[in-house]
């Protein structure tokens, strides 16, 4: 059994490895934290998105800009789309793919920002988001796994965290990805805190 727990981690250790060592995902995570930093900074906000793991994942980014991080500052305006009642609304009347954009329709403004999470990069409610976003004049931050997807064309910033054959070191490089956004953020805001 060990073994197994040897190679999980070291599959994992190898994916963030290969991420530090790709400069053009890094410059892309830095184009993410400045789209966030000026939005935030013109009184917009951030929305987060995405499927299963990735929804959890954008819940888990947005409670930790409005509550905290790693120590005490006011809340930033984050907001996840994941309220049940609107998904099953929307989705009962429009259909699923329609979740997330018409949440944006209805509330996001020209200077906010999506983050679309999609480990595939073709999840067609967050293909929606991105493009609703784009009508509305909100930048397109996408986080997936590969390049060459459906999203790519549709986002401001592009960031590709290749993790392997699984959705699961994709994810995992996704929450890295997140928790530095929003310690760049952070820094930016709060440099007191650091």
């Amino acid at each position: 059994m060990q073994d197994h727990i040897r190679a999980s981690l070291g599959e994992a250790k190898t994916a963030l490895d290969n991420l530090l060592a790709n400069p053009q995902a890094l410059a892309s995570i830095q184009d993410a934290a400045q789209a966030i930093i000026g939005a935030l900074s013109s009184g917009g906000r951030v929305f987060s998105c995405g499927n299963g793991g990735s929804m959890c994942d954008a819940m888990h980014f947005a409670e930790e800009l409005t509550g905290r991080y790693r120590a005490n500052r006011r809340g930033m305006a984050a907001i996840a789309i994941s309220d049940p009642s609107h998904i099953s609304c929307v989705g009962n009347d429009y259909g699923y793919d329609e979740i997330f954009a018409r949440y944006l329709e209805s509330h996001a403004r020209a200077g906010d920002v999506l983050i679309g999470l999609s480990t595939s990069g073709n999840s067609r409610n967050v293909i929606r988001a991105a493009e609703a976003a784009r009508e509305l004049g909100v930048k397109v931050v996408i986080l997936t796994g590969r390049a060459g997807t459906k999203l790519e064309p549709l986002a401001d910033v592009y960031v590709n965290t290749p993790g392997g054959s699984y959705a699961d070191r994709v994810q995992e490089l996704h929450i890295k990805v997140l928790h530095i956004l929003i310690e760049l953020t952070e820094r930016h805001f709060f440099p007191e805190n650091y």
